[in-house]
């Protein structure tokens, strides 16, 4: 896998930090979603994930997995299926459990390695017989479980899935949760947080025996809310043991498809360990 050592992009002089390049197109960058056609599949558990479709009547396919608490119908996501319907590709943008705009059946969410659902998703567009070549891209969180997923599949990944290419990935994702709990990321951290809370406090709603939120005004990082609420919910001992599980760094040399990384240097979420250069220069 080729390295990028020193990259020729360069932004625009206004949007040359960060900061603003992560906060700038989720405020501006509206893109019109109508031209979706959702679909509800069922998991195996009893519960149920929505796909958004763009279809051309191609014989391509490309799956989209969203960030954290994003979903089929944010920016990123929408811009890269027209970008895809551009130039003669379907895309399907998937919804992780409790982000399609209704709450989830089952008491579980969704996490950073939750390679099951991805994996139903992916047998669904594989069953339906359509298509003769698949790619995966991921966003973030998206990223990160595209990873772990053709990382734990290797060899045994279906032929027709082809390539891959995930952005912003929390490689490791101690080293991100690290980044995200710094005074200067407590904007995103905070959104996060409240986020997250909202849908603790919906599924609370039926299942009150499950869930509580009692003193949540107390989480104020990554680690105090995968330690109370990611950690139990998905049979992780801890926040320590969930990321060291679902990290996908180490899936990385496991990966026998053409796959992209692109990961800023800049990137607010990411540090140290997200960018996996030895793993990357090996594969």
């Amino acid at each position: 896998m080729p390295l990028i050592q020193e990259s020729t992009y360069r932004p625009p002089g206004f949007m040359s930090s960060g900061h603003i390049q992560s906060i700038f197109p989720s405020i501006f960058r509206k893109i019109e979603t109508d031209f979706y056609q959702r679909e509800r599949i069922k998991t195996n558990d009893n519960d149920f994930l929505d796909l958004d479709w763009a279809r051309n009547g191609s014989k391509n396919l490309a799956i989209i997995s969203h960030g954290l608490e994003g979903s089929s119908k944010r920016s990123y996501v929408v811009g890269m299926v027209k970008a895809l319907i551009r130039n003669g590709w379907d895309a399907l943008a998937w919804n992780f459990r409790s982000c399609s705009g209704e709450m989830n059946r089952q008491l579980r969410f969704y996490h950073s390695g939750a390679t099951d659902d991805l994996e139903c998703v992916v047998n669904h567009a594989l069953n339906n017989n359509t298509y003769d070549k698949i790619v995966l891209i991921g966003f973030s969180m998206g990223g990160n479980l595209t990873l772990v997923y053709l990382g734990e599949k290797g060899l045994l990944l279906d032929p027709k899935i082809i390539q891959a290419v995930t952005f912003s990935v929390p490689c490791d994702l101690k080293a991100s949760a690290l980044a995200l709990a710094k005074p200067q990321n407590k904007l995103y951290m905070n959104r996060f947080l409240r986020m997250l809370h909202e849908k603790i406090r919906t599924k609370m709603e039926f299942m009150p025996d499950s869930l509580n939120d009692s003193n949540y005004g107390l989480i104020k990082t990554f680690e105090d809310y995968d330690n109370r609420y990611t950690a139990p919910l998905h049979g992780f001992s801890n926040a320590e043991d969930y990321w060291s599980k679902c990290s996908s760094r180490q899936f990385i040399p496991g990966i026998k498809i053409p796959t992209l990384i692109v990961n800023a240097r800049n990137d607010p979420f990411l540090s140290g360990g997200c960018y996996p250069t030895k793993e990357a220069s090996e594969s």
